[in-house]
């Protein structure tokens, strides 16, 4: 498993644009449901102003069908 940096709720956002997601609908409390049409992708992020849990991004990662690597790249 690669190291992944701290990413706080703008940066994932601002990364998954770009592979075309789009938001969707709020979820339970501050959490947000993003949405790709084209490959029918679904993930929840969750906006807190702290950092994301490494363990919530590399299921974010794993939602969106991109490794660590790939992710950094964006």
């Amino acid at each position: 498993m690669s190291k992944l940096p701290e990413y706080r709720y703008g940066d994932v956002i601002k990364k998954i644009k770009k592979v075309g997601f789009e938001y969707d609908r709020n979820a339970k409390g501050s959490h947000e449901i993003w949405y790709n049409s084209e490959n029918k992708r679904r993930t929840t992020i969750p906006n807190h102003p702290t950092p994301i849990k490494k363990g919530t991004l590399r299921e974010i990662l794993r939602q969106i069908g991109f490794t660590p690597e790939e992710f950094q790249k964006l």
